[in-house]
């Protein structure tokens, strides 16, 4: 995405390796980790965040629009809550994915629904038919956020990460005002 998202509490734009600890508080969560799939370890020091930061920084010009990571930003504080991602799904790299991440501090406050909904409806202008999401069995939260995100549900798989999953995903004409 060429400038940041805003919604009315919330920035999504780009990562900085300056993100360090605010990154390190959701990727180096145990609560968060419990649930984050194949596709990446929990994260277990600044350094090594810091690395991954980087690493994602460095990725981000060379993706295909629209996959990428963002930061999610509170407007009033500027930390940086949240993380979300677009990303093609393993093994078959067909299907892309929304995935978000929350500082376990940040639950229950909407920053996941308003986060995803905004980069949802951009990821629609960019010439995409659909969007999937999925999800550990007892993931209920993930699986709250992915309804209210307006995704229906399509079944269970385990053709993703070698893990059982439930599948969810949006198209455009899932938008609701």
């Amino acid at each position: 995405m060429d400038t940041a998202l805003t919604t009315d509490r919330l920035v999504i734009r780009d990562w900085s390796v300056d993100d360090d600890v605010d990154a390190l508080a959701i990727y180096g969560a145990p609560d968060v980790a419990h649930w984050l799939t194949g596709a990446m370890d929990r994260v277990s020091d600044l350094a090594a965040m810091r690395s991954v930061l980087h690493a994602w920084k460095e990725a981000q010009p060379n993706l295909l629009t629209p996959r990428g990571r963002w930061a999610v930003q509170r407007r009033d504080d500027n930390v940086v809550v949240g993380g979300l991602g677009i990303r093609l799904l393993p093994p078959y790299e067909e299907d892309l994915e929304l995935s978000w991440q929350l500082n376990p501090h940040e639950w229950g406050k909407g920053y996941a629904t308003e986060a995803g909904r905004a980069l949802i409806a951009w990821a629609f202008t960019q010439d995409i038919d659909e969007l999937f999401a999925v999800t550990r069995p007892n993931n209920l939260r993930a699986i709250a956020t992915a309804k209210r995100l307006g995704m229906q549900w399509v079944g269970e798989t385990d053709k993703y990460y070698g893990l059982t999953l439930q599948v969810y995903r949006i198209r455009p004409s899932d938008l609701t005002g």
